[in-house]
């Protein structure tokens, strides 16, 4: 009786411990992982927290209007091992963002691949698939790694 016990107990901590794991993580599914496209802005938050970071940026489009984007990275453990931190960004700061969208191309929305300030220095959030496009409406420059 005891030794059932103890093995419906074990059998039932490993259920528990996997079923958790698998909720914690989540996929790409909403994200084009096909393409990248690359928006430079103005930073407008940059929010450092778990799970995600997130950086907020403000985008000028061609025809004057603008983009309020919010693009996601990792949380802030692996962010720190590829050289990011919570001073990384302030407000105001121009960046050019090159990140996978949404699949809804009108949300601005996406999941950083790599950001380069304006003096120059590259951010990777250690996603090396990137390929080129740029978003709709703008002035952005594609680039290759």
């Amino acid at each position: 009786m005891r030794k059932t016990l103890i093995t419906t107990a074990a059998v039932l901590c490993t259920f528990l411990i996997v079923s958790v794991s698998l909720l914690a993580h989540h996929g790409n599914a909403e994200f084009n992982t096909d393409k990248t496209v690359t928006v430079k802005g103005a930073v407008t938050e940059w929010v450092w927290a778990n799970p995600h970071c997130f950086l907020k940026f403000d985008e000028k489009t061609t025809d004057g209007d603008v983009r309020h984007w919010v693009v996601e990275t990792s949380n802030p453990p692996g962010m720190i091992n590829l050289g990011w931190n919570k001073y990384s960004f302030k407000p105001g700061d121009e960046i050019t963002v090159t990140m996978h969208q949404v699949k809804d191309v009108k949300r601005p929305i996406g999941r950083a691949v790599r950001v380069v300030l304006a003096n120059g220095k590259v951010l990777d959030t250690g996603r090396d698939d990137v390929t080129t496009g740029t978003a709709g409406g703008s002035e952005s420059e594609s680039y290759t790694k």
